[in-house]
């Protein structure tokens, strides 16, 4: 199965394509490989000891990393030869990157004003919203 979503069928004999529907979009477009290996980063972070080491600094650093690789990654999963790239679809999951971050606290969690229940409701939301959108591409 292609990570691109498919807005169009033509009418053919093969009936191996079909038109993704909200639920093939959403998923589609949160990236649940980029999230996990967030989570292992979190946990790699985590379990440093030296108390040198600046585990905020490599925090932000890594969400920098990750939202550069999910639109590389995405770019990937999503090209298909003689067509435009999918860039509301690289978009959305890049912002679904950041809200999945946000949500489970991340470099975000050290801010003064960041509160856990403001992540999971952007969170909730988010994921209801996306799930509408149909790229044109």
């Amino acid at each position: 199965m292609s990570r691109r979503i498919i807005t169009t069928q033509y009418q053919s004999t093969n009936n191996e394509v079909k038109i993704d529907n909200y639920f093939d979009r959403i998923l589609k477009y949160i990236l649940s490989d980029v999230i996990g290996a967030w989570l292992a980063t979190v946990g790699i972070v985590g379990s440093f000891t030296a108390y040198d080491t600046p585990k905020i600094i490599v925090l932000w650093f890594a969400f920098v990393i990750g939202i550069i690789f999910t639109a590389i990654w995405t770019w990937k999963q999503t090209t298909v030869p003689g067509k435009p790239a999918a860039k509301t679809q690289i978009i959305i999951s890049i912002g679904a990157f950041i809200v999945w971050v946000f949500a489970l606290g991340g470099p975000f969690a050290k801010l003064s004003w960041y509160n856990p229940g403001y992540g999971s409701l952007l969170l909730c939301f988010y994921a209801l919203f996306v799930g509408m959108i149909t790229p044109a591409e």
